[in-house]
């Protein structure tokens, strides 16, 4: 009788060790699986935080893209503009053109540019693009108001209308030339060598002997002939 009590003794100490044995198995495995769930909820949680400022990032990049400052000395009235040297220097730096000290001559080449504005032609101004001093010279600018452009760069470079119009501080662009909108009954159309412009007139890429011609105001007003060409003088 006293081995069978015995035996009954040792079955319950050992049911009672396997009981707490599993409770501890189990509370193990549910802290390890509440471990992994907040685990995943804080990488979700910074996921969604890094994804959220890097949202804001490109927000911020692509607003600031589209809304530059204007350039100093921008011309916003209506023509005729003057030569505007007086923040040359600033608006070169503003569009990352270099101040030279002289004209260059690794690129040497020229276009000429009539302004159509409401039916009247507005002259481009003498000595856009050359410091009031002396001091200095952009690659892109004019000597007279005949309406010829100078391309004198000491380097291989492309440049654009866009850039000519910036150094002269005169905006242009699909929908605006001096701060003067399309819309309301007006236009701007832009055509080189006889042939319309599509898309922003500012990227156009100069190259040598262009006649470009650019058009604002009523459809009406509009030229009803564009050259296609331009008499340059002799070595220009």
């Amino acid at each position: 009788m006293r081995n069978y009590h015995a035996m009954l003794a040792r079955m319950a100490r050992t049911t009672r060790i396997r009981i707490i044995a599993a409770a501890v198995l189990v509370a193990v495995v549910v802290g390890v699986i509440v471990g992994v769930s907040l685990g995943k909820s804080t990488s979700s949680d910074s996921t969604s935080k890094a994804a959220t400022s890097a949202s804001a990032a490109t927000t911020t990049a692509t607003g600031a893209s589209t809304s530059a400052a204007p350039l100093p000395g921008a011309q916003n009235g209506a023509p005729p503009w003057p030569a505007n040297g007086d923040q040359l220097a600033d608006r070169l730096k503003a569009i990352n053109l270099p101040a030279l000290p002289a004209e260059g001559t690794v690129v040497h080449i020229h276009q000429h540019v009539d302004i159509l504005f409401e039916g009247q032609r507005v002259p481009l101004a003498a000595n856009t693009g050359i410091d009031p001093g002396g001091q200095f010279i952009s690659p892109l600018h004019t000597h007279d108001a005949t309406g010829i452009v100078h391309v004198e760069s000491p380097t291989v470079r492309t440049f654009t209308l866009g850039q000519f119009f910036d150094v002269w501080g005169v905006s242009l662009s699909a929908s605006e030339l001096g701060g003067q909108s399309t819309g309301n009954g007006n236009v701007l159309h832009v055509w080189v060598n006889g042939l319309r412009v599509k898309g922003d007139p500012a990227k156009v890429e100069l190259a040598a002997h262009q006649e470009i011609v650019i058009a604002y105001g009523s459809p009406a007003q509009m030229p009803k002939q564009v050259p296609s060409t331009y008499q340059f003088p002799q070595g220009v």
